[in-house]
């Protein structure tokens, strides 16, 4: 019997290493690219994120910052945080590049579909935070304050608060993607998924909870549509199971 050459083995190893240290790299120099260009308008940004606090806001109320560098650093972690969701699809496909040369050809072919279904989810989940449920929780948070009490947000505070709404929104709305892909990898049928429905109302329900914050507004603003992206992910998931089946009788 003989035993493989330490280095023959080696080589592969160390290609793949170099290969994601590139792809990083890269990912790294994208970010840091779009943050350069968006760092001088890292206040307007910030502006431009607070406005939907602002407007709710009774007369006379303001933002304030409990730490003397809040003003300076706040906007430009904004403005970070900014370049990397604007990033996202080309991160995606840096590791998607890496990890491809792995899979099958077939699964090879569902990249570009799922890059573009996964990126505009996300944006709109962001965007349905933005414009439609900020409105709506702000509204209620500065109205039903106490009497007296002055309704003055922290800049870091808030900026934390709308980065976890945003992740909690863009990822829910993925939904109709990962039901496609159970259902194409062969895990569940879409007749199984109707089934459990009933459940995965219950689990989206209890998502909100979890993701957002303690209100039954928020909570249910993300609930309803992770469970009308579910039944969306389950439609699309019949039709792309009968174009396969018409395309194996051909």
């Amino acid at each position: 019997m003989t035993q493989a050459d330490p280095k023959a083995t080696e080589a592969p190893l160390i290609s793949h290493l170099l290969e994601l240290r590139d792809r990083l790299l890269r990912s790294i120099v994208a970010v840091l690219i779009l943050f350069l260009i968006c760092a001088p308008f890292a206040n307007s940004l910030y502006e431009f994120l607070a406005a939907p606090l602002m407007k709710a806001l009774p007369e006379g109320n303001t933002m304030i910052s409990t730490e003397p560098h809040g003003p300076f650093f706040v906007p430009f972690k904004f403005a970070f945080a900014f370049s990397v969701a604007v990033v996202m699809p080309f991160l995606l496909y840096q590791l998607w590049s890496f990890v491809a040369p792995g899979l099958y050809q077939h699964e090879q072919k569902l990249i570009y579909p799922l890059l573009l279904s996964s990126s505009i989810l996300f944006y709109l989940g962001i965007a349905f935070a933005y414009f439609i449920v900020f409105p709506v929780i702000f509204a209620f948070f500065t109205a039903s304050a106490p009497e007296g009490v002055a309704v003055m947000t922290d800049i870091n505070s808030y900026l934390s608060f709308c980065i976890k709404l945003f992740f909690a929104f863009g990822l829910a709305f993925e939904v109709p993607v990962a039901t496609i892909l159970l259902v194409k990898m062969g895990i569940t049928t879409p007749d199984d998924l109707v089934k459990k429905r009933p459940y995965i109302i219950v689990a989206a329900f209890f998502v909100g909870m979890l993701m957002t914050p303690p209100d039954i507004f928020s909570q249910t603003m993300l609930a309803i549509p992770v469970w009308i992206l579910f039944e969306g992910g389950v439609y699309f998931s019949r039709i792309m199971l009968k174009s396969s089946e018409k395309e194996s009788e051909d």
